[in-house]
């Protein structure tokens, strides 16, 4: 579907200027964005190879599992049926840890594989309740839970942001982190308290 947005809104914008004699303003256009495209690649490819280093640097030392059992009464919380010590949980802690520093693109990694490992356990509880099921065709409480989460996704330091602020030429980039807190903590209460609505009335 984006794809026809996207191709539409370039056949427009390619029509307009040819109607309004300004092809030459359309070409030149297309040229400066695609300089800026390739510039912004280089620069948020730098800021997520530091973060992810930083991230697996963290996992090697020890800090990572550290931080992952001092959020385990948060994640009992959001995730109360998630059994105790099941892999999953690192994966979701690495994800959230990510997403409230603001490393949405580090965080990528570790939520695919929180998505699977969720995915795996939803199919184990459905083969122990009915063997002759078939295959995963609806999203477990705990895969819904951990979607919102990364959709409303908490942040403290929005580095991608301040990155593109500042790649954009914005005379103070990191005036975002207070505005960023206040939407994300609201966003984040927002979703917390929607999936608990939700999983208090499919389970009474």
């Amino acid at each position: 579907m984006l794809n026809y947005l996207w191709a539409a809104m370039m056949i427009i914008g390619v029509v307009w200027g040819a109607v309004n004699g300004r092809m030459e303003d359309v070409t030149n256009g297309a040229l400066d964005s695609a300089k800026d495209a390739v510039t912004l690649c280089i620069t948020m490819l730098g800021v997520m190879s530091l973060w992810t280093g930083l991230m697996e640097v963290a996992s090697s030392a020890g800090i990572i599992k550290n931080m992952t059992k001092k959020i385990q009464p948060l994640i009992h919380f959001l995730f109360p049926s998630l059994p105790k010590n099941h892999p999953a949980q690192e994966s979701i802690s690495v994800n959230c840890i990510a997403n409230f520093l603001g490393l949405g693109w580090a965080a990528t990694p570790a939520g695919i594989k929180a998505m699977q490992e969720l995915s795996d356990l939803e199919k184990e509880r459905r083969a122990q309740n009915s063997p002759l099921s078939g295959p995963l065709h609806t999203a477990s409480n705990e895969m819904c839970t951990f979607l919102i989460l990364n959709i409303s996704s908490l942040q403290l330091i929005p580095v991608n942001l301040i990155a593109y602020r500042s790649q954009y030429g914005s005379v103070n980039p990191a005036s975002i982190v207070a505005p960023a807190i206040l939407a994300t903590s609201i966003s984040t209460l927002v979703g917390i308290i929607f999936c608990k609505l939700i999983d208090r009335k499919k389970h009474s």
